[in-house]
């Protein structure tokens, strides 16, 4: 299973292929892998031990972060999530970084955000759309209606114990009034807003 991927100097992990969301532009519609990984799509979900083990594999001078993101949302795998990222930092003294949906209350019915304190260093939200009508239909949640609030408010509670809360969306995928509009809502919130180029 490729639990570990490079993308540019980074290294990703993929702990989970389970997301509460089928996203209209997600990768995974149209590949199975990402950089230089093999195939993202995982036979399960792999333990701690061979989370951890897994770097063994890779001289870590060579990445300036850890991030977890990969084929699914990495919330989904909270209880290896948390101690894999204990791991990385006591071991190899590495900056840690959560690419997410926003959705990890939603999936736990709690408040996780208190959890990462200590953890981790920086947590991207994809934000996507400032209307929230259009980010239904664009990340078809399967929590409905209240997926765009408890996304906004997910991020806020993050500000409260991650020293970093970037908020993102995609380049040319929504207008410039819009880009402004999600430019105060991250000012409101407290996080750093950023517009990320489009992949294909």
């Amino acid at each position: 299973m490729e639990i570990l991927y490079k993308v540019h100097n980074n290294l990703y992990v993929n702990l989970t292929n389970k997301c509460p969301c089928a996203c209209t532009f997600c990768l995974r519609q149209t590949m199975d892998r990402v950089g230089e990984s093999g195939s993202l799509w995982l036979e399960r979900e792999p333990t701690l031990r061979e989370v951890t083990a897994a770097f063994d594999d890779y001289d870590m001078d060579r990445f300036g972060e850890v991030v977890f993101c990969g084929f699914g949302e990495p919330t989904e795998a909270l209880p290896v999530l948390l101690p894999a990222a204990d791991y990385v930092k006591s071991t190899f003294g590495k900056k840690i970084r959560i690419n997410t949906n926003g959705m990890g209350n939603l999936i736990w019915n709690r408040d996780i955000t208190p959890e990462f304190e200590g953890r981790i260093d920086t947590v991207s939200i994809s934000l996507n759309t400032p209307n929230a009508e259009r980010y239904h239909g664009l990340v078809r949640s399967r929590f409905g209606d209240c997926s765009f609030e408890a996304m906004l408010d997910f991020a806020k509670k993050c500000t409260e114990h991650v020293p970093r809360v970037v908020m993102t969306t995609v380049e040319t995928t929504i207008t410039r009034a819009e880009e402004e509009e999600c430019c105060r809502i991250c000012e409101k919130i407290g996080a750093e807003y950023r517009i990320r180029p489009w992949e294909n």
